[in-house]
């Protein structure tokens, strides 16, 4: 029955949650671009967090670690974000209005009446290429607010391929997290 249904959903969350809870603990890893770099927690220092080969996080600011990796990741979707979606819009010829880095959990992206495009700030946990995708979708989405074959097929020509990113997000997505 539904009861069934909703517990078993509610222990596959419990299991992603306990998947991606971090410790912040020493060669536990975190997604950047695709890739997963290992934590080292380095002496005290200035800066809480820096990626070099790996994430390096002063051991000072270890009790407020996730903190540190929100702000981290948010500064990263801040530089990467807006610069790919006016690259992104000039090729394909949209006119996107603001864009907006939210802490949505449920969506990667999602555009707006006047034309605002709004994308998650962990969505630089994933691929560029799957970055690409999901910023063209909400291009398109300027043209053709729903998801009719239509649309999909305008995200087929403008980003040919576009299923394995669906294909991957569908996959992956749960894991692009803090678990926080």
């Amino acid at each position: 029955g539904k009861a069934g249904w909703v517990r078993k959903q509610q222990a596959r969350a419990a299991k992603i949650a306990r998947a991606v809870a971090h410790a912040y603990a020493d060669g536990e890893t975190f997604p950047y671009l695709g890739k997963a770099y290992p934590l080292t927690i380095v002496p005290p220092r200035r800066t809480a967090l820096t990626l070099k080969e790996n994430f390096e996080l002063s051991r000072s600011a270890r009790p407020r670690a996730e903190a540190a990796f929100v702000r981290w990741y948010k500064a990263r979707a801040a530089e990467i974000l807006p610069e790919r979606v006016a690259l992104l819009a000039a090729r394909h010829g949209y006119r996107p209005g603001k864009v907006r880095i939210s802490s949505a959990r449920t969506r990667w992206g999602s555009c707006s009446p006047q034309g605002t495009l709004s994308f998650t700030w962990r969505l630089v946990m994933a691929p560029p290429a799957v970055i690409d995708y999901v910023i063209v979708h909400e291009l398109v989405h300027l043209e053709i607010r729903n998801h009719s074959p239509k649309f999909w097929a305008r995200v087929g020509e403008r980003m040919p391929g576009y299923e394995a990113h669906v294909a991957w997000l569908r996959k992956n997505g749960r894991f692009l997290t803090l678990g926080g």
